[in-house]
């Protein structure tokens, strides 16, 4: 479920966060907090999608609440729960797997009841809920349609509920855009949900490969880089864009199943997206530089790391 791409993310952050630490780092050390990284991603991911559910399962509370009054109006009585049972919320909630995982990692105990109830309400008051709600029969594009907007629109689209997460889980603003994605692809092929593979065995054994990589061959790769620097003092140029550079090295030269072509467009796309305007330009010329060169030599064979001795 989780990109390549976000997994060279967290990558990049964990390397960021060993290089600019105070203490030494051993690669053991290293790679237990790139697996604490991708467990928080897992617990982000995990808590939106529980977050949507719970908003479209308040319908019920309301209702009861509503029906209660001391005085309650013909409207209060007559409050429409259709989205508590909506086809993709009962798919996720009669999920013995995620439901699971919300216990274990007792996520439901991060949720705020007075938050809840604000982006239902916030949902309850918009024209598309009110669409959806009147709708004589449940369609499949539509059942999609309005969990999709209560996401995009209602949670990610407030910045006091943004907010709110955030002080749940300190990596939201480096995670934001990442989980914004992976939830869209997941609402998108709601048959994907497997707690279990969030990650998964691949994508984990990658994430550990890459920067085991990094950190063992980081001289070799510089060694590569500084000659493409020109005039540029490598102490002087942006840490973050010099991790990305050695990422994409050591995948042009130790990861075999990917592409060329793939390394340097996602290296360049994460410069843009978490580095400054120009470094999305400056890695490109140098990942692009180093290529060529390699290919010259004859030394872009494409060897696996984990073969080498």
């Amino acid at each position: 479920m989780i990109s390549r791409r976000n997994i060279r993310v967290k990558v990049m952050q964990c390397l960021y966060a060993v290089e600019t630490g105070s203490g030494e780092f051993s690669e053991k050390e290293a790679v237990s907090l790139l697996k604490k990284y991708l467990e928080q991603t897992e617990n982000l991911f995990l808590f939106c999608i529980f977050l949507i559910t719970e908003v479209a399962q308040y319908a019920e509370t309301d209702s009861r609440n509503r029906a209660g009054k001391h005085l309650p109006s013909e409207q209060d009585l007559n409050v429409n729960t259709k989205i508590s049972e909506n086809e993709l919320v009962t798919r996720i909630t009669s999920s013995t797997g995620f439901m699971q995982s919300i216990k274990d990692r007792k996520l439901a105990l991060l949720v705020d009841r007075e938050l809840v109830k604000k982006i239902y309400l916030g949902l309850a008051a918009s024209t598309l809920y009110q669409d959806y709600i009147s709708a004589p029969e449940r369609d499949k594009k539509f059942e999609k349609e309005i969990i999709s907007y209560l996401f995009t629109d209602l949670i990610m689209a407030d910045e006091s509920i943004t907010d709110a997460i955030e002080e749940l889980f300190i990596d939201w603003d480096d995670d934001a855009e990442m989980i914004y994605q992976m939830v869209l692809n997941f609402l998108s092929r709601p048959e994907s949900l497997d707690t279990k593979e969030i990650i998964g065995r691949d994508k984990n054994q990658y994430a550990t490969q890459l920067l085991k990589t990094a950190i063992d061959k980081k001289e070799f790769t510089l060694d590569l880089i500084k000659p493409k620097l020109k005039n540029w003092d490598p102490d002087r140029i942006a840490l973050l864009d010099m991790i990305m550079i050695r990422l994409g090295v050591c995948e042009l030269l130790y990861f075999e199943t990917i592409p060329t072509k793939v390394t340097i467009n996602e290296y360049i796309d994460l410069a843009k997206s978490y580095s400054t305007h120009q470094s999305g330009q400056f890695v490109n010329g140098i990942l692009d530089s180093i290529h060529k060169e390699l290919q010259l030599e004859g030394k872009l064979k494409k060897i696996d790391f984990k073969k080498q001795a």
